[in-house]
């Protein structure tokens, strides 16, 4: 930002700057370097390196003329017009290195980062003896690194993190080559084998980053005064060293997914400047020391995934008004007992992860005493009571998530007071009662899943008020009533699960043209594998960024299909016609109601992937040509009153036993004609490879029912045909 302020200063006319006195002129151009003629030799040297470079942005078009301040990204020495700053930062540059940008013998600083070039590093680049700063991150620079690099002996930063496919060994001579590096970034490469031993001893070495590498070896200690170290994503093993050299500066400590073993050291607290401390994603045991405290300046303390056991520490971090924890991550490990009422003394604290633990006993009350609280996770333990009212003292909460625990009790009308809050996920608890007409406050909610409850009545307009709602699931519960006229006028939508419930009456036939998501796609789905079930779990991806010593960011990635699941009601009608135009939808599933009429052509549901009709009362010809639908999967058209003749070249081929238990229906097979043998007419033999299990259908129950006791207790205890045909359809 300087160098463009000091151009603006300079590109003055020379008329202007006769009317300003002598020595004003002077004083301007001496203060400020770009207000002098470039080296002949230099500007020579650019114009070549200018000649390789592919420049589709012409971000190099101010390469012109003699005066420096015109050539963006370069700076120069006051006196001589020499360059001494080469800085071409996100330019969206490409091509070839021309050697000439080797020859500049006065050139301090070298950053090519953030473009597309992807050489070799060049040799020649040892040649610039005066270099104390070479970046070349974020590019696609490849093989590895030059050993002619050993002649800058000035240097002070190596950066050359974001480069894919450049790797091989460390170097051996990076620890010894400048005895004034103090900042040397290698992330994110692709460098293997172990840490040379002399790194472990540079004095001058500051800032140190090799994670995300494939790195391995014991994880030794650094014996020089480390500001930030991070070592994540690499293979190293051993235990966790004490870092004793570094007690007095380091600030961040990352050696998350590796394989350390062992405990906790307590002389981690030592580190009396630490600010971010991560030894997520290990294999990391035992207790945590009621010794480890650590100090307030402690920002970020994340010890996810490892296996470490015990109760929680009642107290993990000296806290202040001022200062304390902002993060707190302990879950995905088997931690056990009661919540300590200490987290609730964590002021500070605005997100706290307990999740995937065995912890039992209620929820804190006092947890509402956090109120910076933004992410609350104490989701797959076994919590018991209900959610505290308190909780609505963390105003500012954004995330809760409580889901399979074992909490019971209503949703708290109250709640309604959380109005920033984005997800609520009480999913698969023993929550009852009806949803509150109150929580129409909540009205920047995004994803609710009540899902796997005893919640019970109707469905109020108190959820029309969320009106940036994507994900709405309300399945297995107790529900009642005819689906509302509101039920697809979300306009971000991206997943909708009602069933299992006891819904009855049409499907709504509202205006289908709102939701982006169901009629453009958009949405971040995957294929799921068990396509009757597949959005019983909400995967919801949480990011939290620490932003300064004070504020955190959150984001999270909404991970499913671009759905609909109404199945396992006591619908009835048709099918809105609108449905069959909604050029996003993924998944559609309807199945086990009792729907009737027919199914409309498909060929405009191009996204589909999943479509399961079946167990309804569907009848006349099955949907035309599918042929076109290259996502479709998973197609289950079975045991409807479909009829007709449906020609191989339909493309129905694929999906052998989509049509069972349609016994007026005819499907052609390999051009023989009908084949009654390819239509199998057991329940459940249609998705028999997907383990699909479900309740015995309606439709043999009341086939069953209508033969005598005799003949029944025949077929199911004399005839090992039937007993198969009755078991196949069992849960």
């Amino acid at each position: 930002m300087g160098k463009r302020w000091v151009s603006v200063f300079c590109a003055c006319r020379p008329l202007m700057l006769h009317a300003l006195p002598l020595v004003f002129v002077m004083l301007l151009c001496s203060n400020f370097s770009q207000c002098v003629d470039l080296d002949p030799e230099d500007k020579t040297s650019l114009f070549l390196f200018k000649s390789r470079v592919q420049d589709p942005s012409r971000s190099l078009s101010s390469w012109v003329g003699s005066n420096c301040s015109n050539w963006t990204g370069t700076f120069c020495e006051n006196q001589t017009g020499r360059v001494i700053s080469i800085n071409l930062t996100n330019m969206n540059l490409s091509g070839q290195i021309h050697p000439s940008l080797c020859k500049f013998p006065f050139l301090e600083e070298l950053v090519l980062s953030e473009n597309n070039f992807t050489t070799p590093i060049p040799g020649c680049f040892g040649n610039l003896q005066s270099l104390k700063t070479l970046n070349l991150s974020h590019n696609r620079f490849h093989g590895v690194v030059p050993d002619s690099l050993m002649r800058l002996r000035q240097l002070r930063e190596l950066v050359l993190n974001g480069n894919r496919d450049l790797g091989g060994l460390v170097p051996w001579w990076v620890g010894n080559f400048s005895t004034k590096l103090e900042k040397l970034d290698m992330g994110f490469n692709s460098f293997r084998g172990e840490i040379p031993e002399r790194l472990l001893y540079l004095e001058s070495l500051k800032h140190l980053d090799l994670g995300n590498n494939y790195l391995s070896g014991g994880l030794s200690d650094f014996h020089q005064a480390l500001v930030y170290l991070n070592l994540e994503s690499n293979q190293f093993s051993g235990t966790l060293p004490c870092f004793s050299a570094s007690a007095q500066s380091l600030t961040v400590l990352n050696v998350a997914n590796n394989s350390i073993v062992g405990g906790i050291p307590t002389c981690i607290a030592s580190l009396q400047a630490l600010t971010h401390l991560n030894l997520s994603f290990n294999h990391l045991t035992y207790k945590i020391p009621p010794r480890l405290v650590f100090t307030e300046k402690l920002l970020v303390l994340d010890f996810s995934n490892n296996d470490l056991s015990g109760p929680l520490p009642s107290k993990i971090a000296v806290t202040t008004e001022k200062s304390g924890l902002l993060l707190l991550d302990l879950s995905h490990n088997r931690f056990s007992g009661e919540i300590p009422l200490k987290i609730t003394e964590l002021k500070s604290l605005q997100a706290l992860f307990l999740s995937h633990n065995l912890l039992v006993g209620e929820i804190p009350a006092r947890i509402g005493n956090l109120t910076y609280l933004q992410v609350i996770d104490l989701s797959h333990n076994l919590l018991s009571g209900s959610i505290p009212l308190n909780i609505v003292g963390c105003f500012q909460l954004l995330a809760l998530i409580v889901n399979n625990n074992n909490l019971s009790g209503e949703i708290q009308p109250e709640l309604d007071a959380l109005d920033s809050l984005k997800i609520l996920d009480i999913s698969n608890n023993m929550i009852s009662g009806e949803i509150p007409l109150t929580l129409a406050g909540c009205k920047s909610l995004e994803i609710v899943d009540l899902s796997s409850n005893n919640l019970s009545g109707t469905l109020n307009d108190a959820i029309t008020k969320w009106s940036n709602l994507r994900y709405l699931s309300l399945a297995r519960n107790k529900f009642n009533g005819n689906l509302p006229s509101w039920l697809f006028t979300f306009e971000e939508m991206q997943l909708m699960d009602f069933s299992g419930n006891k819904f009855s009456g049409f499907i709504p036939d509202g205006n289908f043209n709102v939701s982006r998501n169901f009629n453009n796609g958009g949405g971040t789905g995957k294929m799921l594998k068990e396509p009757i079930v597949p959005m019983q779990n909400l995967d919801t991806q949480i990011s939290i960024i620490v932003a300064g010593s004070s504020e955190l960011r959150f984001s999270y990635i909404l991970s499913s299909m671009v759905g609909i699941d109404l199945s396992y009601n006591s619908l009835d009608g048709e099918i809105p016609g609108g449905f069959f135009g909604l050029q996003g939808l993924e998944y559609l599933n309807l199945s086990y109601n009792v729907l009737h009429g027919q199914v409309l052509s498909l060929e405009k549901m191009r996204s589909l992937r999943v479509l399961d009709l079946s167990h309804n009362s569907f009848s006349g010809q099955v949907p035309g040509n599918i042929s076109r639908l290259q996502d479709l999967t998973i197609l289950n058209l079975s045991f409807n009153g479909f009829s007709g003749f449906v020609p191989e070249k339909q493309g129905y081929g694929r999906f052998p036993g989509a049509f069972a238990g349609n016994p007026n229906l005819c499907v052609e097979s390999s051009g023989e004609g009908c084949d009654s043998e390819s239509l199998p007419v057991e329940p459940g033999k249609a998705f028999e490879e997907e383990n699909v299990e479900g309740p015995i259908s309606v439709w043999l129950y009341c086939l069953s029912t209508s033969i005598t006791f005799y003949f029944g207790v025949v077929a199911l205890f004399c005839s090992a045909r039937s007993r198969n045909y009755i078991l196949q359809t069992k849960v």
